[in-house]
């Protein structure tokens, strides 16, 4: 799609405007993405993409069309995304971008001549094929002057060292969510909540919009979630203005990589909701490059359920990688806050914040309403909190100590291990404490659950911790 003879004889003035429109069929199988190049000339000040796409009806059962759309510039469309220029996926039918202003989850900037692309990504593709039109608008004429985003600091006054209560996984209106960064940390505050993390679906460009809305009671943390084909995952405190590529699948082995990016950005790799049914959703790029998964995501659900079974599976065969919980809330009725994850960090600030995530020092639980200590100790009295390692002799007695504050009426709580659920009391406000040993438990875990709906099965988790660890001297 080209501008340029257009341009040529426009005369140059900043109320000219040109319009271009191509449309397109994408078939069944096609690949995941579909570049579209247009070449702007020189002297544009904004550019402007609308599109649409058929719908038609498909039998039950067969998937219909849906598609996503971005945007890179003149840099290219290499993955790593130097060009990216951003990303809405299916939430918006048009966006603009200018050197001083976007649309949300586009990138503000200069718009300089060449050959830029629209991004088309087909999400799914009826049996008949998805056809599509975009229409390019360019305004020609001086560029407004850039604005230097501002990020939120790093660090806020909180308590020392302490319990702190956040939320990792938020979404605003700069992806598919429908409230704004202020309404999301109005929400957060009003859930007890000490630290938040903004994960828009694949793009940074809600970075610079955070910054007023923290302060000495509320840590504001920058991220993305990296929503591939094969599942998501949170890129979680990473340093502003960082890009996480999404463009590719389990098979091509390149997840490693943009792992490594995640980290040298100074955030940790979270896969998010690994058990999730939508298409794309489940996670199935493995663990090894994990920093902690998201067991817990949103409302507690069957795919939650599952989700807690495997982490602990893989607890039992010596894989240890902490569990974390989030809300994933998108817009009313979702509850920010619900649930949260419970950090022992030294400070409230980012660092000391990741830091205590890293480690496991953390409970997930289902609201500000709920809280957990849990310890074991020996005959010695020594003793190790979660995340934490007790060297003991093998047949030395260790006492799991817990204590619950707002556990629901009628629930349970539960000592688990690497044998199973070892420990079952009715919930109160009362300390639990139970004895084993590292010959008989790798690790002890804690549960508090809501009572059963459809038993045997158990009911819905309203806290859970991480584990505590038995060494065998």
């Amino acid at each position: 799609m080209s501008f340029a003879q257009a341009a040529e004889g426009s005369g140059g003035s900043s109320a000219d405007v040109l319009t271009r429109t191509v449309s397109g069929t994408l078939p069944p199988g096609c690949p995941d993405f579909a570049y579209l190049p247009v070449e702007l000339p020189h002297g544009v000040r904004e550019l402007h993409v609308a599109y649409d796409y058929e719908r038609p009806a498909v039998p039950a059962g067969t998937q219909g069309n849906a598609l996503d759309i971005g945007l890179f510039d003149q840099r290219g469309t290499a993955l790593g995304g130097r060009g990216f220029r951003g990303w809405s996926g299916g939430a918006r039918k048009e966006f603009f971008v200018r050197a001083d202003d976007a649309t949300p989850g586009y990138v503000a900037g200069p718009l300089r001549a060449g050959t830029w692309y629209v991004a088309l990504g087909p999400y799914t593709v009826a049996p008949r094929g998805l056809a599509y039109t975009v229409t390019i608008t360019l305004r020609l004429g001086p560029s407004a002057p850039a604005v230097r985003p501002a990020y939120p600091p790093e660090r806020a006054r909180g308590r020392g060292r302490a319990w702190y209560r956040g939320d990792c996984h938020l979404h605003t209106v700069y992806s598919d969510g429908r409230r704004t960064p202020a309404e999301v940390a109005a929400l957060a505050r009003a859930a007890g909540l000490d630290f938040i993390t903004g994960t828009e679906h694949n793009t940074h460009a809600g970075h610079g919009a955070w910054a007023d809305s923290a302060g000495d009671d509320l840590l504001i943390l920058l991220g993305e979630e990296v929503t591939t084909r094969n599942g998501h995952v949170l890129a979680l405190g990473t340093d502003p203005g960082t890009f996480v590529d999404w463009r590719y699948r389990a098979r091509e082995n390149r997840f490693g990589h943009f792992a490594r990016e995640i980290r040298r950005s100074g955030g940790l790799v979270v896969p998010a909701h690994p058990q999730a049914t939508c298409i794309g959703c489940a996670w199935k790029f493995g663990f090894g490059d994990a920093d902690a998964v998201e067991v817990w995501n949103g409302p507690y659900t069957p795919d939650d359920e599952v989700a807690l079974a495997g982490w602990d599976a893989a607890l039992a065969r010596g894989r240890w990688t902490p569990a974390m919980g989030n809300s994933d809330a998108h817009r009313d009725p979702d509850r920010v806050g619900g649930p949260q994850t419970v950090v022992l960090a030294e400070e409230l600030s980012r660092a000391a914040v990741l830091d205590g995530l890293r480690a496991g020092r953390s409970y997930v639980a289902e609201s500000s309403a709920v809280s957990v200590e849990f310890t074991l100790g020996d005959t010695r009295g020594r003793s190790a909190g979660l995340g934490e390692r007790l060297p003991v002799r093998a047949d030395e007695p260790v006492t799991a100590r817990l204590r619950v504050t707002g556990a629901p009426q009628g629930g349970t709580l539960r000592l688990v291990t690497d044998q199973g659920v070892l420990h079952t009391v009715p919930a109160s406000a009362e300390p639990v404490e139970w004895t084993t040993s590292a010959a008989r438990s790798a690790y002890v875990r804690a549960e508090v659950r809501h009572p059963a709906a459809t038993p045997p099965l158990p009911g819905a988790l309203a806290a859970f911790t991480n584990p505590v660890f038995l060494e065998a001297r």
